[in-house]
């Protein structure tokens, strides 16, 4: 088949389906599930679009089509489409009684969402000349159908893929569509079956179709983004998986009659209801969260115009805001996060609620976009203090989506607005959920800017902020090779008392991690700590000897600790330091003189046996331990 011809088809196919779904015509259970398909698969005109421009230098588009990966997704997305459009015209008008007809139905929208997004997975993007926007977009629709087959129930994708296979043409009538589906004998949906059964009464109730079903017991899933990857399940249907027991019935009939959730309501890229709805410079309104990953991963287009967008600015919709809020209390639906319903774990094991208002947060974080410098400060200082005072607003600030803003503030020239920004991300990651959001929003390579060329208030934060992100261990290795550790050593050598504190207990926590120990004798860390140990008053001491005790005994540390000259130091330490620095100082010695004979009898010219001796007899338990073992090489030593 011709290139061209795939592209009319795939064209022709698109609009079929979108006509399909919008019309006025459309009745029944189904209705929600044709016009979200619908939309979902409107989205991936522009797809088509790029696909009609591109030429390379391989030929024309028929060529790469012709290539047996290029043909294989073609034909799979082809088919997707058509299963798609046939389902669109059956399912459309279904309005039955029939519990089983509908189950299936149901099996039949779960295998067409299914096969779109594993057609959409393997799209070769480079073959079709497909740009980055059009790439982030399909990405995008992938995700909503991925949840979206998720939500249908659990996943078989043998019988998924049987499922879509099945000639749903628009000329076969109803019964015939059924004994098709029913051949797959599948008797069991889990809970698509409880919503299926909720949509069907839904109908009966109010005698016509609706865009979005909800009813007044239901909750409306919170649309943040660490639970949009999760099943969207409904506490009604959850209440009795699997049958339809009395108890069950009678709840039922109590259920209000069910209301029509507004289209207006609805995030465009999530397709729930929008709890924080800002407009971007094209109009559009959207959900802060999903709008700002948009933004956040380099795209400059509106997801739903494709229009270029002249700022990135994210202006709050306080009008949409409030009409969400009048319709959820007017009909006793639960709105979105309009209060926090999160629990922490506390200490004594039991679970307490996270409280806070979250509205008042969420206009704040809302300012930390504004442009003007006054708002911005403003906002982020306050950000600064909330988050430093208790982990309920952590929470609730990285829920508001402050987390992703706060990391650009960390390029701006206000000094003042830098070192807020930066230290709120400190008191942000304290909590430990926090800190993979942190990571994720590409936090790392800003916070090492502000390291190494911010004021000296936001260095320090910067390398606590370090230290804290580093206490997760898969973190100690991406902080160790994103180039931190010689910023940190720097920092060490040259920055302020509270500086050097913050940058050496970063250091330490890194170091734990084998890779990094070479990484930091590399970036000269023995010539920084033994400057610490030298310095007089001896504040720095107890860092220094703490760091040396993680990095002694590794090949490369060993070296450049005798070469540096420290050995003495640390014989000196054990005589006159204070207990801990002497435990350190011991165990440090003996990583140096296990495996090197060389480095033992240097040490018994410096006269280490007396303080050995002492320290075997009054030391710490640790010290204890360490001395005695020196001891006993000393001995053997001077026996050989």
């Amino acid at each position: 088949m011709a290139g061209d011809g795939i592209k009319s088809q795939l064209h022709d196919l698109i609009k079929d389906v979108v006509r399909i779904s919008v019309s006025g015509g459309l009745k029944g259970v189904f209705k929600k599930d044709c016009t979200d398909l619908g939309r979902r698969i409107s989205l991936l005109s522009h797809l088509v679009d790029e696909m009609t421009e591109f030429r390379s230098d391989l030929g024309p588009l028929e060529a790469s089509a012709s290539s047996s990966i290029s043909s294989s997704c073609i034909s799979d997305l082809l088919f997707a489409l058509r299963n798609a459009k046939r389902l669109l015209s059956v399912a459309g008008n279904f309005d039955s009684n029939e519990d089983d007809t509908a189950k299936k139905i149901a099996c039949q929208f779960q295998s067409v969402t299914w096969k779109l997004e594993k057609a959409l997975c393997n799209l070769p993007y480079d073959q079709f000349g497909i740009s980055k926007e059009v790439q982030e977009q399909v990405e995008l629709v992938r995700a909503q159908l991925r949840r979206a087959t998720q939500r249908y129930g659990p996943t078989n994708t043998v019988v998924l893929s049987h499922a879509s296979t099945l000639h749903l043409d628009k000329e076969l009538d109803l019964l015939q569509c059924t004994r098709e589906i029913k051949s797959l004998h599948i008797d069991s949906m889990g809970d698509s079956d409880h919503e299926v059964k909720a949509k069907k009464d839904a109908t009966a109730s109010r005698g016509h179709a609706s865009d979005n079903v909800i009813h007044g017991k239901q909750r409306v899933e919170n649309s943040s983004a660490s639970s949009k990857d999760c099943f969207e399940e409904n506490i009604d249907f959850n209440a009795h998986r699997g049958g339809n027991s009395p108890s069950r019935s009678a709840e039922h009939k109590r259920k209000p009659d069910s209301v029509v959730m507004p289209e207006d309501f609805l995030c465009p890229i999530s397709l729930e209801m929008m709890r924080d709805p800002v407009i971007i410079a094209t109009g559009q309104t959207y959900e802060r969260a999903y709008i700002q990953r948009w933004m956040d991963t380099g795209n400059v287009t509106c997801p739903k115009t494709q229009q270029m967008l002249q700022n990135l600015t994210l202006t709050p919709n306080y009008v949409l805001r409030s009409l969400i809020s009048q319709w959820c209390a007017k009909y006793n639906i639960e709105q979105p996060m309009t209060t926090a319903t999160r629990k922490i774990k506390k200490s004594d094991g039991t679970f307490r609620n996270v409280s806070g208002d979250i509205t008042a947060i969420q206009v704040l974080v809302g300012k930390l976009s504004s442009r003007l410098i006054e708002d911005r400060r403003a906002a982020v200082r306050e950000i600064r203090s909330l988050c430093k005072r208790s982990t309920d607003n952590r929470i609730l600030i990285a829920e508001a989506g402050a987390i992703p803003v706060l990391v650009n503030l960390l390029t701006t020239d206000d000094t003042i607005t830098q070192e807020n920004a930066v230290t709120s991300i400190l008191n942000l990651s304290i909590y430990e959920n926090n800190k993979g959001l942190i990571m994720l929003s590409g936090a790392i390579p800003l916070i090492l800017q502000v390291l190494r060329n911010g004021s000296t208030e936001a260095r320090e934060n910067a390398a606590a902020t370090l230290f804290s992100l580093s206490l997760a261990d898969e973190n100690k290795i991406i902080i160790g090779a994103s180039g931190a550790i010689p910023a940190l050593v720097e920092l060490v050598m040259n920055g302020s008392p509270r500086g050097k504190k913050d940058a050496a207990t970063a250091l330490f926590i890194l170091c734990i991690y084998p890779g990094n120990k070479g990484r930091a004798v590399r970036a000269g860390i023995v010539t920084a700590l033994s400057k610490m140990l030298s310095e007089s008053g001896g504040s720095t001491v107890d860092e220094g000897l703490t760091i040396l005790s993680v990095l002694a005994g590794h090949p490369e540390a060993n070296d450049a600790i005798v070469k540096a000259g420290m050995m003495p130091i640390l014989v000196d330490l054990m005589r006159m330091g204070l207990p801990r620095n002497m435990e350190n100082a011991a165990s440090i010695l003996l990583a140096l003189c296990r495996s090197d004979v060389e480095n033992l009898a240097r040490l018994g010219r410096l006269g280490a046996a007396i303080p050995l001796m002492e320290l075997s007899k009054r030391g710490t338990e640790r010290a204890q331990r360490k001395a005695i073992s020196l001891l006993e090489l000393l001995r053997k030593l001077h026996r050989v």
